[in-house]
């Protein structure tokens, strides 16, 4: 591509991160208080985090039909559905507060996933109008946006919920109007996108790949696996640690701190990750981002001390963004313009059935297994384990395989 285009890519680039630092505070506002919330609302204990596990699912089953909806009319068309979603979403999430109605709270969640699943897509937008040699980078500094809603998010957290553990449930009415501004505001961005959209195939245009034929390719199938396991595990923990925080004995502000601090580490690294990748490669990268994820879920085994957490969800940040921006990097370069629309929509439907899967399993596994928080907290971080082998092993079987073995 022409230096033009990569001075196109550069706006696009702007537009996005400053699009993933407004609308993406909500994600990490929502994630500390929607398990709060629903630990206080649920018939049941064990389905505290499920307010959580539907926005993952809701942007599991969005996934397919926005990216659809992008291929056609344009990623504007698909951003300015996804602040919809997640404005109508934070709407119906507060008036549950208001009637502490837990399953009203739960179909809120849902239309927030919306919002989720169009966010996933903005590392991809930022590829679009990118040269090869720019792609990596395009992608990492999107993500790297992240680190202005990691502080944005958790701290409005903090001065909007208070931090009495005994309070109602109404404490957390403020976050919910928040977030709907937010999504207010971030739809003002999409106006400045200047990605044109995909041209209409004819008839003797080449079609590509089915979807089986892509998911069936080797580098295709790791780079699916590699981002599932990265981001599932990320949730997994994520998840419960409001949980854990407050369960071993700290305040709401101390989790907000925990999840600001996880969320910086998620997405500082973001800086150089794409450096990284253009100078060691992709493989290696994923590797380390795996590695790092089993360091942070040794530590957080190791105690259950405020400086544990601390360290434990950085550690999950940093190994995150590793082990996501590679696999999203390595599966950018694998697949042909006209096969973007259903391979994106494809690998964000497997990714986030990973995450719903995740944040489901989170809930049981803090709440239910065990009789206390720190029993509950070890099993959240054991069952990570096969997880990583499974990834680890998928990589390595990639890296060894001959460059001239057969798809």
């Amino acid at each position: 591509m022409s230096t033009q285009t990569d001075t196109r890519a550069k706006r696009n680039v702007a537009v996005l991160v400053a699009a993933q630092a407004v609308l993406g505070s909500q994600i990490t506002m929502i994630f500390v208080v929607g398990g709060l919330a629903g630990q206080q609302m649920a018939p049941l204990v064990c389905l505290a985090t499920l307010p959580i596990s539907l926005i993952v699912f809701g942007s599991m089953t969005t996934a397919p039909w926005l990216s659809t909806v992008m291929q056609r009319f344009g990623r504007r068309s698909g951003f300015l559905l996804g602040a919809a979603g997640g404005l109508i979403g934070a709407a119906i999430s507060a008036y549950a507060l208001m009637l502490e109605s837990f399953w009203l709270f739960v179909a809120g969640s849902y239309l927030t996933g919306i919002y989720m699943s169009a966010q996933g897509f903005y590392r991809f937008a930022a590829a679009d109008t990118a040269s090869d040699a720019f792609r990596p980078k395009a992608i990492s500094y999107v993500m790297a946006g992240g680190l202005v809603s990691a502080i944005i998010g958790p701290q409005l957290v903090s001065l909007l919920s208070g931090n009495t553990p005994d309070a109602t449930v109404m404490r957390f009415f403020p976050v919910y109007l928040a977030a709907m501004g937010l999504n207010v505001l971030g739809m003002l961005f999409f106006f400045l996108l200047d990605i044109p959209k995909p041209p209409a195939p004819s008839a003797d245009t080449p079609r590509g790949r089915s979807r089986w034929e892509l998911l069936t390719t080797p580098r295709i199938a790791v780079a699916v696996i590699c981002a599932m396991v990265s981001y599932a595990l990320m949730n997994l923990v994520m998840t419960s640690t409001p949980l854990a925080v407050v369960g071993c004995g700290f305040g709401v502000a101390d989790a907000s701190n925990v999840v600001t601090a996880h969320v910086l580490a998620m997405f500082a690294p973001s800086f150089f990750t794409g450096h990284l990748i253009a100078r060691f490669g992709v493989e290696r990268i994923v590797a380390t981002g795996l590695f790092i994820l089993a360091c942070a879920g040794a530590v957080a085994l190791h105690d259950v001390e405020l400086f544990n957490f601390f360290i434990a969800l950085i550690l999950l940040g940093i190994g995150w963004n590793f082990g996501f921006i590679g696999a999203t990097a390595m599966l950018a370069d694998a697949h042909t313009p006209q096969e973007r629309g259903r391979m994106q929509g494809l690998n964000d439907l497997l990714v986030f059935g990973g995450v719903t899967f995740a944040s489901l399993a989170s809930g049981g596994l803090m709440n239910c297994s065990g009789g206390s928080p720190v029993e509950g907290w070890t099993a959240v971080n054991l069952a990570m384990a096969p997880f990583l082998a499974l990834a680890g092993g998928s990589l390595i079987w990639l890296m060894l395989r001959p460059k001239s073995a057969p798809a």
